[in-house]
């Protein structure tokens, strides 16, 4: 059984700090850790979902108080009901993180989070994560795509409310229109007071005398919906797209969840992506390699032409500057890299082979290294050739 790390030294606060110091040590650490800094790096994924965690007990004084007393188990150890390491995954700390007033917004769009500034009543809907591939020319230019998304709508029938017409909702029974169950038993600790969500109106404190025939009740049916997500240019693997209430529908007129686009990078047939550089290789003769050349080659954008000096050796990388990936957190582009690969022939032809073995007797076609004579050239001469 893996032990959990205790809170505050997640945060690398003090057991007194005060809520503002744990909102700031969270904001550092968040930063640091985001996975749109840190893309397909799951050691820093894991590590923002533990300061996530860490942070939404001890920023709720009711949590943190038991947490102080109980440590993770929580009173009668129910523990704190999905703030688990497992259970906590990585659109809720995504969420979270958007969810904090810290005057920063979006970072692919710079938009303010409507939760900050109004509260929805009703149960908030499930977030929807899915995978997007791209290719690395959308990646470079920045592309608008539509998604088909299947996710619980709200219901026709009943406007998402869950009830039939002219029917109306009365308090729970049950818990009396708190929502929850309190349990109080008694320990060599003192009193404990066990809180949970009360099954009968599953903690919205209401139900309804005559749910909708279509809903049964719930408000949301299941649908599905085309989305048109705006993916900036220089994205790259395991980049996050939180797109604000486009996913599954609240339970009965509650908010709707959020629908998080993760970027999959699709592997290119030419080009290898390097940071914000990609490189290719280019096959060259060796005439054109010697003499010098300008070549059309591909680029991420369409075709540019690339002066080959004379000389070129094979190995050579030539720098095509503005060729590359747009940086997506500043201001710039990417080069593109063209390694040179001299090409030798495997089958030659009778003149072909001719003419070559005229041009092998001119010395300037040996191989040399730094003026001095070559490996080949010292082993000749050390067998008297």
């Amino acid at each position: 059984m893996t032990t959990k790390r205790d809170y505050y030294e997640i945060l690398g606060v003090d057991r007194n700090a005060s809520t503002d110091e744990i909102k700031k040590a969270y904001r550092k650490l968040a930063v640091q850790y985001h996975p749109d800094k840190n893309p397909g790096d799951k050691e820093a994924e894991a590590k923002f979902k533990e300061i996530a965690e860490a942070y939404a007990i001890l920023s709720d004084p009711q949590k943190r108080q038991q947490y102080d007393r109980f440590g993770h188990q929580g009173p009668g150890a129910q523990g704190f009901g999905g703030f688990d390491f497992g259970g906590f995954d990585i659109a809720d700390a995504l969420r979270q993180f958007m969810d904090q007033d810290f005057g920063f917004g979006d970072i692919f769009g710079g938009r303010t989070s409507s939760r900050r500034r109004s509260r929805q009543s009703g149960r908030r809907g499930s977030d929807i994560q899915i995978r997007l591939k791209l290719t690395l020319e959308e990646i470079a230019t920045g592309v608008k795509k539509k998604i088909k998304v299947k996710k619980q709508v709200p219901c026709s029938e009943c406007n998402g409310t869950g009830s039939a017409k002219y029917s109306r909702t009365v308090s729970c029974p049950v818990c009396h229109g708190s929502g929850e169950i309190r349990q109080v038993t008694q320990s060599l600790f003192g009193q404990l007071v066990n809180v949970t969500t009360c099954p009968r109106c599953r903690g919205e404190g209401q139900i309804i005398e005559n749910p909708c025939h279509s809903c049964h009740g719930d408000g949301r049916i299941a649908g599905s919906k085309t989305i048109e997500v705006n993916i900036p240019a220089g994205v790259t693997t395991g980049n996050y797209i939180p797109i604000e209430g486009e996913g599954n529908a609240g339970l009965r007129g509650g908010p709707a969840g959020d629908l998080i686009v993760t970027i999959e990078e699709l592997k290119h047939d030419i080009f290898e992506r390097r940071g914000d550089d990609v490189i290719m290789v280019l096959p060259l003769s060796f005439p054109k390699a010697a003499l010098g050349t300008q070549v059309e080659i591909p680029t991420l954008t369409g075709k540019a032409k690339l002066n080959i000096p004379p000389g070129t050796q094979s190995g050579k990388i030539l720098r095509m500057r503005g060729k590359g990936i747009p940086r997506l957190h500043g201001a710039g582009i990417g080069d593109q890299l063209v390694q040179i690969q001299v090409y030798v022939p495997t089958k030659l032809s009778a003149s072909e082979k001719r003419l070559l073995q005229e041009l092998s007797e001119s010395p300037n076609l040996e191989p040399k290294a730094n003026g001095h004579p070559n490996i080949f050239q010292r082993f000749k001469e050390s067998l008297n050739l």
